[in-house]
């Protein structure tokens, strides 16, 4: 969770994340495209597709229907929101393997800045996933690092949106903000 405006206030949503679970967000066991385990076995088998326990094509297209049927943020992400909906438990980090990133600063997409500081890519992590187009289910944080958009134009990001900018632009944006505040700006993941 981040704090990122031009002026202190509001608190950042992980994507899929409930406005009121601030400090439990980092704890959440989150599924999204390319995990593997358990915990995917479970929510294939609650969306009716194919349980081979592999979050593939397949299961993101299911996962997103589901989220557009019940009026949620649809992001094919398995967080909080989306798994209470599926009526699944909470899962265990056991019941699920993640995908490694890629090298010191690595992408999710491979398409990021490359040698970012490890505690920024952890940051981005952190607060989405890794994913440069997600929002936060209120829609007012936006992109990998969950910027809110006054935070985005006071730091020069390009364009309105920060989840519609190139991976690469929004981690030059984050970077210079790294630099000048170090981890602040983004207080539950940045610690």
């Amino acid at each position: 969770m981040a704090l990122l405006g031009a002026s202190a206030g509001a608190q950042v949503s992980l994507a899929d994340d409930p406005v009121g679970m601030a400090g439990a967000a980092s704890a959440e066991v989150v599924l999204r495209q390319g995990d593997r385990g358990r915990a995917v076995a479970a929510v294939q088998r609650k969306l009716r597709v194919a349980s081979d326990g592999v979050f593939g094509t397949q299961t993101h297209r299911a996962v997103k229907r589901f989220q557009r049927r019940k009026g949620l943020t649809v992001d094919g992400i398995v967080g909080p929101v989306t798994r209470r909906g599926l009526r699944l438990r909470p899962f265990s980090r056991s019941s699920v393997v993640h995908p490694r990133s890629k090298g010191q600063g690595g992408s999710r997409s491979g398409k990021g800045l490359p040698g970012l500081p490890t505690a920024l890519a952890q940051i981005a992590e952190c607060e989405s996933g890794g994913d440069p187009r997600a929002v936060s289910p209120s829609g007012q944080y936006r992109g990998k690092y969950q910027f809110l958009r006054a935070t985005w134009k006071a730091w020069g990001g390009r364009g309105d949106d920060p989840a519609e900018a190139s991976e690469a632009h929004q981690d030059r944006v984050a970077l210079r903000l790294y630099r000048a505040r170090g981890a602040a700006p983004w207080p539950n993941c940045g610690s």
